[in-house]
């Protein structure tokens, strides 16, 4: 029964997120009160470090084990029609991992005795949760995470789905990975010098431009894709923009984190900083449903005969009068009717421009103004009284 299905799958993985999260508040207080003030900056790069070795392991090593033309090729004598590891397999290690590191840190691992300033209960947890949010600039600064990302989440959600679409490889993907994955991690270490002193913000700042460039770039890099396949020269030209566009990112992401730990309450840094993330993660969450929509919207496309496409004739004898913009109009326009889907107008190219557009007058008008105002408020004014 696929709906059950769907349930259970749901409801596991809201556990192992729900247990993950709760663990990720552990190590955000962790890195408040383990670390000196002068080097909390590093948090955001230890952070940083993590998640790229984590992305790398599922997605690169994953994709590549996991496809039978990449073992075939380079792992195997005899060939054989699947990879070898499946998907299965990858979440039993992580489980098993993820529980031995856990056990070991609960064995091993000895910390202070909480002072009774510090939470010590659910209740108290999200009663202070409302306090912080109360906080007037507290509400400025989530009012900056929920819009910061409109400019160029539209390329971050469909560039990379547009590059599938026309014949990208996801084996090529996970090796723009593996080489971006040592420039990033060099990379957070300067990010993290580059936040420190009196305005932790501004790399941030010289980063969100350079995202914005960047999202400008992407329908370039896909209008420019050779009708003959992926060549070297392009795939040089992918790896190029991705690097840079990822490195944008790491700055932004280790300069904020870099802010956050700095105006977090030590004796709340675990449940502050994950406050704070949890709103810059929603920030570029919410816009991405309505990105990925407006593309439908806007994108104008009809299942054509696929004599009509071939002819040189301008008039395309149409069989069936009906849109294949949606991914299953398309595989019954391919698959079931051995046509076409013949794109009109693509409202990827329109939608990546807007949204870049309203991020970069979102960010002169409201941005700008208030982040400079909240990098002159004192250490003080971002804890909560007790």
């Amino acid at each position: 029964d696929g709906t059950h299905n769907i349930y259970v799958i749901t409801f596991t993985f809201f556990s192992v997120v729900f247990l993950a999260a709760t663990q990720d508040i552990a190590v955000d207080g962790w890195a408040i009160s383990m670390l000196k003030k002068e080097n909390l900056s590093y948090a955001s790069t230890s952070q940083t470090v993590g998640l790229n070795t984590g992305y790398f392991l599922s997605f690169t090593v994953f994709l590549a084990f996991n496809s039978a033309e990449f073992c075939n090729k380079y792992l195997r004598s005899v060939p054989q029609d699947a990879g070898m590891v499946e998907v299965s397999d990858v979440m039993k290690l992580s489980a098993i991992a993820y529980l031995a590191l856990t056990l070991w840190l609960v064995a091993i691992k000895r910390e202070k005795k909480p002072t009774t300033d510090e939470i010590d209960d659910v209740g108290h947890a999200y009663q202070t949760i409302w306090t912080i949010c109360k906080l007037p600039q507290v509400r400025e600064l989530v009012a900056v995470l929920l819009l910061a990302k409109i400019g160029f989440v539209a390329a971050d959600a469909a560039t990379g789905l547009k590059l599938l679409s026309k014949g990208f490889q996801k084996e090529d993907l996970a090796l723009i990975v593996l080489i971006d994955f040592p420039i990033q991690i060099v990379l957070g270490y300067f990010a993290a010098q580059w936040s420190q002193g009196s305005r932790p913000l501004k790399p941030w700042l010289y980063a969100f431009y350079a995202r914005l460039a960047f999202a400008l770039l992407s329908p370039m890099v896909v209008w420019f894709f050779p009708h003959e396949g992926v060549t070297p020269g392009y795939f040089v030209m992918v790896i190029v923009s991705a690097v840079l566009s990822d490195f944008a990112t790491t700055v932004q992401f280790v300069g904020i984190g870099a802010f956050f730990s700095r105006i977090a309450d030590p004796v709340l840094g675990g449940t502050y900083m994950t406050l704070m993330n949890t709103f810059s993660n929603f920030g570029g969450t919410w816009p991405r449903f309505f990105a990925l929509e407006f593309v439908d919207v806007f994108t104008v496309a009809t299942c054509i005969h696929s004599d009509a496409a071939s002819s040189d004739t301008d008039e395309k004898q149409t069989f069936e009068t009906f849109s294949c913009v949606k991914e299953q109009d398309r595989q019954k326009c391919v698959n079931e009717l051995k046509g076409v889907c013949d794109i009109v107008r693509d409202g990827y190219y329109l939608v990546v421009v807007a949204f870049a557009m309203v991020g970069l007058v979102t960010m002169q008008f409201f941005i700008l103004p208030r982040i400079r105002r909240l990098e002159r408020y004192s250490l003080q004014s971002w804890k909560i009284s007790r």
